[in-house]
């Protein structure tokens, strides 16, 4: 916090050699005079000293109602984005000194700024391009996976490997849609700077939305053991479908990957806690997996966070809930999380319409 400053005070401090070298002058005048038996000169002497501490003491009041507009204008600009184009005039060479150096420095900071945004830019832009170059191979690969996946499941019968065979190509397929996650994990990274302008917000039907990213995920559920309870919300929300539908993929993710056996619900639930059907306040995902540590609750939205079960199981990146925060924050939504170590966690997304379009 700044300290606040008084004007006259500082006014008084900067001032006072100039006010104590007119005194001390006054008084050796007065002395001199005194000491050599000057009285009818230390009368008119007392007499132009009183009229030079009169029109001192203006001018002193007319310098001080200048000094407080410039540093009343100062402190605005403390404030103010581009502080070198209202600097206020200046009165002296010293002052034209420093606002010289006060605006050199200004043009170097706004050339660093603007060299750290290209940076960032360009950064970005690598991101994105290596983000989609890569997906290309996946997609290759997923789909030769495919093929031998077939081929395989048509030889199961004339030869032992085949059963084997799809075995093999399922989990490199596994393998390979879990790769393209993180790759749209790095993608949506990159992209948070400029979420803002990648923003479209249109009505969405959230049950829609559920089902794309489940069939995103359904090779993940049908090669493991966890069932999956799917209850329609029946509700919309307005926002960016893109972006809210990576959420629901994290989150997705997430139980999949430490829910190794149980199962996987997904359904609406209205501002009071109550299981709904119709015009529900939050989408829930619950699994039945390993849980969270009550120690790492308050962190697991901080960038690079892992806890606990990051560390044990070494599958966490310590990004997804991060991002998904992030996210859900720039969308006007909310997202929370409750989960008991060994019991399962529950993640709550925020779809309340009218919290919605307040925030927009």
């Amino acid at each position: 916090m700044e300290k606040k400053t008084h004007i006259p005070a500082a006014y008084l401090r900067e001032r006072l050699a100039l006010v104590l070298f007119y005194v001390m002058e006054a008084c050796l005048f007065m002395m001199v005079a005194a000491l050599y038996g000057y009285g009818g000169v230390l009368a008119n002497m007392t007499y132009a000293l009183g009229l030079a501490a009169f029109f001192g003491g203006c001018f002193l009041v007319w310098d001080y109602m200048k000094y407080r507009e410039k540093y009343k204008a100062l402190t605005n600009i403390l404030s103010a984005e581009e502080r070198s184009d209202s600097l206020p005039q200046t009165s002296s060479g010293m002052e034209r000194g420093y606002q010289q150096i006060i605006m050199a420095q200004e043009a170097e900071k706004r050339a660093l700024v603007t060299q750290l945004d290209e940076k960032q830019q360009n950064m970005a832009d690598y991101y994105t391009m290596w983000t989609h170059q890569i997906k290309v191979p996946l997609s290759a690969m997923d789909l030769l996976l495919q093929n031998i996946d077939a081929a395989a499941g048509e030889n199961e019968s004339k030869t032992a490997d085949g059963d084997g065979e799809r075995q093999i190509a399922k989990q490199l397929r596994e393998e390979v849609f879990k790769t393209g996650q993180y790759v749209d994990m790095a993608l949506h990274y990159a992209r948070m700077e400029s979420i803002s302008s990648d923003l479209s917000f249109a009505r969405l039907d959230v049950d829609e939305l559920v089902k794309k990213a489940l069939k995103k995920f359904w090779l993940l559920f049908s090669g493991a053991g966890t069932s999956l309870r799917l209850e329609a919300c029946h509700t919309y929300v307005v926002t960016d479908g893109k972006w809210f539908s990576f959420v629901i993929e994290q989150v997705l993710s997430n139980a999949l990957k430490y829910t190794k056996e149980g199962a996987i619900s997904i359904y609406g639930m209205d501002e009071s806690g109550v299981r709904v059907t119709d015009g529900c306040g939050y989408l829930v995902i619950e699994d039945t997996g390993i849980g969270i540590e009550e120690s790492d609750l308050p962190r697991i939205f901080e960038r690079g966070f892992t806890g606990y079960n990051g560390r044990m199981e070494n599958k966490s990146t310590g990004i997804g809930l991060y991002l998904c925060r992030q996210i859900m924050d720039r969308l006007g939504l909310s997202i929370r999380v409750e989960s008991e170590r060994g019991r399962g966690t529950k993640v709550f997304l925020g779809i309340a319409q009218e919290a919605i379009l307040t925030k927009m």
